[in-house]
Parts: structure tokens; C-alpha cells; sequence
């Protein structure tokens, strides 16, 4: 899978936008991609270094790719226990990371626009 595809999968999702945030924090980050919903991450990736991405799910989901995969780690600067850095190329299958990316999409647009109904009402 190359980059193009990748970003053209998330965006392929209602309401998704993109950014690079980071870049104002330090210029190492100014390569960080990140998709959004809701104004919230689901994912992101550096685009200079395209070899994995990191996405948000559920503690269990996280919790049962570390015990059985070995091409996930945590994020250095995200809560472990709600995020993970999965690698292309290793034992999780393009698919399968597209699929966990399409549900951490799931969790932070349900999370998120309940708030954003529940405002506007």
C-alpha cells in the first residue's frame, strides 16, 4: 500500500478532514499527518517515513494486538492504552490495519457527535 491509497482511504470517510498540526510545536513533526473527525484524530502517520500508522481503539482491542502481534508497539506520545502504532509489512495484513483504522474512525465519530448533537439541540 502506498501513501496515496492510504489517504484516500481516510478521507473516503464522511466528515474526515487533514491536517499537520504538529510542525508549529517543532519542525521534526511537520511531516505528522493526521485525519480527523469531528475535530478529533482517528489517525495518523508521518508522510516522510510512510512504514506504519497509528490509530485509536478499544483497551481490549489494543490489548489483544500486543499479545499477539508483533508489528504493533505503542506511540511514544499518545495514552497507550487507547492508541497503537500498527507496521505494514509485518503480521497484520494491509486489510486488517484498514479495518482497524475504519474502526477507530467508528469510535471517535460516535464518541464525538453525540457532543456535538447534544450542543446544538
Amino acid at each position: 500500500m502506498d501513501i496515496e491509497q492510504f489517504r484516500e482511504y481516510c478521507l473516503s470517510f464522511e466528515g474526515v478532514t487533514e491536517k499537520t498540526p504538529f510542525g508549529k510545536f517543532a519542525a521534526r513533526f511537520s511531516s505528522i499527518l493526521v485525519f480527523y473527525v469531528c475535530d478529533h484524530m482517528f489517525c495518523l502517520l508521518d508522510i516522510d517515513d510512510f512504514k506504519g500508522v497509528t490509530v485509536k481503539g478499544s483497551a481490549e482491542k489494543i490489548a489483544e494486538l500486543h499479545e499477539t502481534r508483533s508489528a504493533c508497539s505503542s506511540h511514544r506520545n499518545m495514552i497507550a492504552k487507547y492508541w497503537i502504532e500498527l507496521q505494514f509489512g509485518g503480521d497484520i495484513r494491509d486489510e486488517e490495519i484498514l479495518g482497524l483504522v475504519a474502526e477507530s474512525y467508528r469510535i471517535v465519530k460516535h464518541r464525538y457527535q453525540r457532543k456535538t448533537n447534544v450542543v446544538k439541540h
